[in-house]
């Protein structure tokens, strides 16, 4: 081969690398950016990423998968989202309520007939709307619903028998508020979405995230449970803290919360497919996949109700703010306008989505750790990646 020929092949190798990278060698690394922030805020590792127009510019990973050991998380590790997955069954709802298989407006007695006559009569009247939106009268996790959860847990069957035990079991007690007029955060609700996704589709809502969600978006890392493989450290593992010490969480019966309340929050990816879900929704249906028409997406995101301040919001929870489906609003200083956003935490790690619609910008944020200097740190980091990479070169 002589030279000319060897500079042609060179340059077509490095011209097919290129678009064999795709966008990956368009993305600006943010591990510089992210690495002071594990020593600041105690943080085993840290992910990142910012969409615009449907397209990651910047992303990076950075720390250990285990805390006290050098392994380190690379871009493509599974993180863990915890409420975050609430967006996800607030779609796949939506998604039925387009093929006219559900209402917003269909009740529990409605989806469940056969347990109608035993339902607390509040409880008949609650809409998947209102389930959706936490205004189903339903509380906030309480002792008694941690005993639900751990009963059926002992039930048999698939996790939508599980599922279908507790909407039996919990319909019968009363509400804590009349159903539309309050909000409350509330994981039982997002359980029972589950339940009559299941009783539609005749498959769990695992089944049906996968299929109907997870496939479509080509969420290739996306998974339910722990992040990681039981007896390896396969994924950044969730930390704790106990005695003042940090313990790192390995897959197991302890590694997440219990799978029956799956549909409020059990999701994991990486921080590049969260990105692209996250950008996805930034879009409002312009982009494919088209799963719902872009009035439906804007339905989601359109808040109904306002939540209150609540400075001591554990994180993963909603600080204030309004409510969507699925979606939180929250105003901040360093932004023009309320943007979308939701935390989810299963106490052994955090993530956070931020989309500003009006600018097609998303930016997601992952740890392996839980708490409020994680949380700190997120919306640090947050007013750090919007400064940098919200506007368009052409804005000022």
């Amino acid at each position: 081969m002589n030279g000319i020929h060897r500079s042609l092949f060179a340059t077509l190798i490095a011209f097919t690398i290129f678009f064999i990278s795709g966008t990956a060698t368009a993305q600006t690394s943010l591990d510089s950016l992210l690495n002071p922030y594990l020593a600041r805020y105690d943080l085993p590792a840290i992910a990142a990423a910012a969409v615009k127009n449907g397209k990651v510019i910047a992303a990076g990973a950075v720390g250990t998968r285990r805390m006290g050991a050098t392994i380190p998380v690379t871009i493509q590790d599974r993180f863990h989202l915890g409420s975050d997955t609430k967006a996800m069954t607030a779609l796949l709802a939506a998604i039925l309520v387009e093929e006219g298989k559900l209402r917003w407006d269909t009740t529990l007695s409605k989806t469940f007939p056969e347990l109608a006559e035993k339902m607390d009569p509040g409880m008949r009247r609650v809409t998947l709307e209102q389930l959706l939106s936490h205004t189903s009268g339903i509380p906030s996790d309480t002792e008694e619903i941690f005993k639900v959860y751990l009963e059926a847990m002992s039930q048999d069957g698939n996790l939508d028998d599980l599922r279908y035990w507790i909407v039996r079991q919990w319909s019968q007690r009363p509400l804590e508020s009349d159903p539309g007029k309050k909000f409350a955060y509330s994981n039982m609700g997002y359980t029972c979405i589950g339940a009559m996704i299941e009783r539609i589709e005749k498959k769990t809502w695992d089944e049906v995230i996968t299929e109907r969600i997870f496939i479509p978006l080509k969420l290739e890392t996306a998974g339910l449970g722990p992040q990681s493989s039981l007896g390896r450290i396969d994924a950044p593992l969730g930390h704790i803290t106990v005695d003042g010490k940090v313990k790192a969480v390995l897959a197991g019966p302890n590694g997440d919360g219990p799978p029956i309340i799956g549909p409020a929050g059990i999701a994991h990816m990486s921080i590049l497919d969260f990105a692209y879900w996250a950008g996805w929704n930034a879009g409002e249906g312009k982009r494919k996949p088209a799963l719902i028409r872009p009035e439906t997406m804007r339905k989601l995101h359109k808040p109904v109700i306002s939540m209150p301040e609540r400075k001591d919001a554990a994180p993963g929870t909603p600080p204030g703010g309004r409510y969507a489906l699925g979606w939180g609003e929250l105003t901040v200083d360093w932004a023009p306008q309320p943007l979308l956003y939701h935390g989810g935490s299963n106490s052994m790690n955090l993530a956070h989505i931020w989309v500003d619609a009006k600018r097609d910008f998303a930016m997601v944020i992952t740890t392996n750790i839980s708490g409020p200097k994680a949380n700190t740190a997120f919306f640090a980091l947050a007013k750090e990646l919007y400064a940098k990479f919200a506007k368009n070169k052409k804005q000022k």
